[in-house]
């Protein structure tokens, strides 16, 4: 054979796709493969579906557990007044997991910082160099305050299961950038997966092929199965396409009696990408490029940071290859290991703090440095807030009333607010915002009409927003 094989017809031509990574493998040992190139983004495909683009490519920074806000971003000084005295907004309070306690104040200090004046505390000393490129959503509060039903409500739009999260449906309206790698990738924390465990990625009713692609960055192979293990010796080329042929026939077979279905295509176009990801991932995932300076940026050199930052640098290279949404989360389900800090905010609360706050400032620069922030939107956000009163001694409970996302790059008004809570930061006071609104911006800015956004499902027509959701234009530049 003179020339490359065109590797999308020979694969659904020889086994319908599902048999894609073993016949990859085939014949990769018989050298018929293409010769591996570099992805490179398809521009052409930024347009948007309903009005220009001012964003290519999103990568969403998940904290696990409901930040608290009033020790982080939303300063209050009637805290500080009222500090240990009884918590009484006169009105009822409740507390979802535990009997009110007294005011607390936040034991971490606070400083303006940037031209935007924006109080950080000190648990984010890098993160607060960064705030002048920041859009902070101040009153972001949920329907909820349980995390099961929170995470997935910041994540698909619904408080139940089954929805298709906010990447699928970015797959679903805009498609791919690249051939050779996924639309949607998932980097979820080591330690585990989050609350909903791979509810948070789902497609939903959506079909199967728009689901998030999980890479596990620090294991030894973070895409389980990418290369087929060594076939037995018995096994030969012919018994090899023998067999693909009659799964191709079983597949025709199962896809002419299951029309609608739309796991088996999904299948087959997980395994075509599969046999393309063979030439293109370990390139991609291979951080040993980067140089030393850049490494240290991310804090690669710190045991503390270096997690975290090896995956906001990931997804930095997966970015500029072409992967349209990235999803990097912070923290595993559960009671520890998150941002869930019911029992100490004193210790909780910086531990954590400190694996993101370098790396998430330097992924800001990266960007910035590199001109991908021109076209690249970075959303920070948590399911929910927290008290601000006592949970036992020094702890804090959950809190749907208020809570805190912020924004940046194409399209985002640096240094710009929207929204306040109360003076406890209790509830929201002023302009208070939903998933539905941060869901609406994001798409906005990514070209898409987020009301015209819709899938039939059983005869409704389903859409990210439900039926809520208002464009936050203040803080769009």
């Amino acid at each position: 054979m003179n020339s490359p094989l065109n590797r999308r017809e020979l694969l659904w031509s020889a086994g319908g796709g599902l048999g894609g990574v073993a016949l990859a493998h085939l014949l990769g040992r018989h050298d018929l493969l293409a010769a591996t190139e570099r992805p490179h983004p398809r521009a052409d495909l930024n347009g948007g579906l309903h009005h220009p683009a001012k964003v290519k490519r999103v990568v969403q920074l998940f904290m696990n557990g409901g930040v608290s806000q009033m020790d982080t971003f939303d300063f209050k000084p009637e805290l500080v007044k009222r500090d240990g005295q009884k918590f009484d907004p006169g009105e009822h309070v409740e507390a979802p997991t535990s009997t009110p306690g007294n005011v607390m104040k936040s034991p971490f200090a606070f400083r303006q910082h940037g031209e935007s004046g924006r109080w950080v505390s000190a648990v984010f000393p890098h993160l607060a160099g960064c705030v002048d490129d920041m859009a902070f959503l101040m009153a972001l509060a949920s329907k909820t305050n349980v995390h099961g039903p929170g995470s997935y409500m910041m994540n698909t739009g619904f408080l139940m299961p089954g929805f298709p999260c906010m990447g699928a449906w970015l797959s679903y309206g805009l498609g791919a950038l690249s051939d050779n790698l996924p639309t949607f990738v998932v980097l979820p924390d080591p330690r585990g997966l989050p609350y909903n465990a791979k509810g948070n990625f789902t497609a939903g009713f959506l079909p199967q092929s728009h689901q998030g692609t999980i890479i596990n960055a620090g294991a030894p192979s973070p895409i389980p199965d990418l290369f087929p293990a060594s076939p037995p010796t018995y096994l030969t080329r012919d018994s090899e396409r023998e067999g693909l042929e009659l799964l191709s026939r079983l597949n025709r077979q199962h896809a002419e009696a299951n029309d609608g279905d739309s796991r088996l295509e999904a299948r087959v176009a997980s395994y075509e990408l599969a046999a393309r990801m063979q030439l293109s991932a370990p390139e991609a995932l291979d951080l040993s490029g980067e140089t030393e300076p850049t490494q240290r940026l991310y804090g690669l050199d710190d045991p503390v940071t270096a997690d975290f930052g090896r995956r906001c640098l990931l997804s930095r290279r997966l970015l500029e290859r072409g992967v349209r949404f990235v999803q990097v989360w912070s923290g595993a389900g559960g009671p520890s290991n998150n941002w869930d800090n019911h029992s100490n905010i004193l210790t909780e609360l910086p531990s954590i703090a400190r694996t993101v706050d370098r790396p998430v400032a330097a992924l800001l620069k990266d960007l910035k440095t590199r001109g991908l922030l021109d076209d690249t939107l970075v959303v920070w956000s948590t399911e929910f807030g927290r008290m601000p009163f006592t949970q036992g001694a020094t702890g804090r409970d959950h809190n749907g009333g208020t809570g805190i996302a912020w924004l940046a790059g194409s399209g985002v008004k640096g240094g710009a607010t929207y929204g306040e809570s109360d003076p406890w930061s209790w509830q929201a006071a002023t302009d208070r915002t939903y998933s539905y609104d941060l869901h609406a911006t994001i798409l906005h800015l990514l070209g898409i009409d987020h009301e015209r956004l819709t899938f039939r499902h059983n005869g409704i027509d389903r859409r990210l927003t439900d039926v809520h959701g208002n464009v936050v234009r203040s803080i769009l530049a």
